[in-house]
C-alpha cells in the first residue's frame, strides 16, 4: 500500500485509537480528528480517557467536529486515506436525539464528501464504518417460505412476554441463520438509518469521483479500553459497571436475545486489510465472528469471571427498536481479504474482564439512562 498518510475521524475512540496505534506500528503517518465527547472520554480527556492518552503525542491530533467544514479541511490536508469512524452511537439514544444523530452521522459525512468532490485533495481511499444495525432483524429460514426477514416486533406481543420474531404465513418457528451482505436492509433505529445513509453516500459519491471506497458493517465490538462510563452502548461495559458496583443486572426480555461479539483486535485487523488491499475497493463487508451469543450467557460469564455474585434479573423489560437476533455471515471477508477472527468470545471476554479489574470503578449511570428512555416512552 503506497498511501501512507491516514486520517481517522473519531480516532480517539475505541476502534479509532486502536487502529491508530496499529497503523503507527506499520509505518503510517496518522492524523486524528475527534471532539473528545464527554459521554465517551469523561470531563477531562487528559486525565479521564485512557483511549485519548494512548494516542496523545503519537499522532497529529485535531480537536474538532465532523460538523465543521474548517475542521474537515484541516484534517484532510495531505492525507491519502480517510477512515471515517466518527459518529454518534447508541440505538436507544438515537430514537430521541434524532436531530443530533442525523446532523453528526449524515451531515458530517456529507461535509466530508462535499470537500472531496469539490476540492483537489490527495485522498485515494475512504473507509466508512457501517454497522450491523442497518439490517435490523437478522436473516431467518421458514420451513414454508424459505428465507424471510421479519419486521420489527410489536409492543403488544412483547408486553405479553412473546419476544421471538414471527413472519406472516410461517406457521413453524423461524430458524435463525447468519446475515450476509445481500440480506435485506431494514433498520429499526435512527442510528441504523444514519449508518446506512453514511455507507451509501460514501460508496456512491466516491465511486463517481474516482476515489476507492470500502464499507465495514461492524458487529458488536468489545475489548480492553472500551468506555466503561457510557450507559448507552455496549452491554459488556454496562454489565461490568453494575457488577463492580454490586448492583443486580437487569436482563431485558427473556435473556435469549443474541448478538455477534467481535474482539477489538479482529476489528482493527479487518479495517487494516481494507486500507491495504485493493481487493477491498468498492466492496461492503460484514465484520464479526459468525457466532451468536445470548445476553443471558454474557451476564453469566461476566459474573463468573469477576467472581462477584450479583443477582441476574430476567425482567421482561424491553426497548422499542431493539432487535431479537443478528449474527454475521463472514464468508465474503474471509474469501476476499483472507480475514479470519482470531479471538473467540470466552477468550476475549477473559481479556476484557482482566483489563476492567485494573481500572477504577466507575459510578453506574445505567439507571439514569433507563429512566430517560422510559420517560421518552421507548422502554417498557
Amino acid at each position: 500500500m503506497s498511501n501512507r498518510k491516514v486520517l481517522i475521524s473519531g480516532g480517539a475512540g475505541f476502534i479509532g485509537s486502536n487502529l491508530a496505534l496499529h497503523l503507527l506500528e506499520h509505518g503510517y503517518e496518522v492524523t486524528v480528528l475527534d471532539n473528545l465527547s464527554e459521554q465517551i472520554h469523561g470531563t477531562d480527556a487528559e486525565t479521564t480517557s485512557p483511549l485519548y492518552r494512548s494516542i496523545k503525542d503519537k499522532v497529529r491530533f485535531i480537536k474538532g467536529t465532523v460538523t465543521s467544514v474548517d475542521d474537515w479541511k484541516k484534517a484532510i490536508a495531505d492525507n491519502e486515506v480517510i477512515v471515517h469512524l466518527a459518529a454518534e452511537t447508541g440505538t436507544g439514544q438515537s430514537m430521541y436525539q434524532v436531530s443530533k444523530y442525523v446532523d453528526v452521522n449524515i451531515g458530517g459525512t456529507a461535509i466530508m464528501l462535499d470537500l472531496l468532490a469539490n476540492h483537489k485533495t490527495n485522498v485515494k481511499k475512504v473507509v466508512i464504518a457501517s454497522s450491523r444495525a442497518i439490517y435490523g432483524e437478522g436473516k431467518y429460514i421458514s420451513k414454508e417460505l424459505g428465507v424471510v426477514y421479519p419486521e420489527h416486533r410489536t409492543a403488544a406481543l412483547m408486553d405479553a412476554g412473546d419476544f421471538e420474531v414471527t413472519y406472516p404465513g410461517a406457521t413453524s418457528p423461524l430458524q435463525l441463520t447468519a446475515t450476509d451482505e445481500e440480506s435485506k436492509v431494514h433498520p429499526s433505529s435512527v442510528y441504523g438509518i444514519t449508518k446506512y445513509n453514511q455507507e451509501q453516500m460514501v460508496m456512491t459519491v466516491c465511486s463517481s469521483i474516482g476515489i476507492a471506497a470500502v464499507a465495514f458493517r461492524y458487529q458488536n465490538v468489545y475489548g480492553p479500553g472500551q468506555s466503561l462510563s457510557n450507559p448507552y452502548t455496549g452491554i459488556l461495559s454496562i454489565f461490568s459497571t453494575l457488577i463492580k458496583n454490586n448492583k443486580p443486572i437487569n436482563i431485558f426480555e427473556d435473556g435469549k436475545e443474541s448478538r455477534d461479539f467481535v474482539f477489538i483486535d479482529d476489528v482493527v485487523n479487518a479495517t487494516f486489510l481494507g486500507i491495504e488491499k485493493d481487493e477491498a475497493n468498492g466492496q461492503v463487508f460484514n465484520v464479526g465472528t459468525g457466532v451468536a451469543t445470548t445476553v443471558e450467557e454474557v451476564a453469566s460469564l461476566l459474573v463468573e469471571y469477576y467472581n462477584v455474585k450479583v443477582p441476574l434479573q430476567i425482567s421482561g423489560n424491553y426497548r422499542l427498536g431493539d432487535i431479537r437476533h443478528n449474527y454475521a455471515d463472514i464468508s465474503k471477508i474471509e474469501r476476499t481479504l483472507s480475514f479470519k477472527p482470531s479471538v473467540d468470545f470466552k477468550t476475549g471476554l477473559k481479556k476484557f474482564t482482566e483489563w476492567v479489574n485494573g481500572q477504577q470503578v466507575q459510578s453506574s449511570k445505567y439507571e439514569e439512562s433507563i429512566r430517560e428512555m422510559k420517560a421518552k416512552g421507548l422502554m417498557k
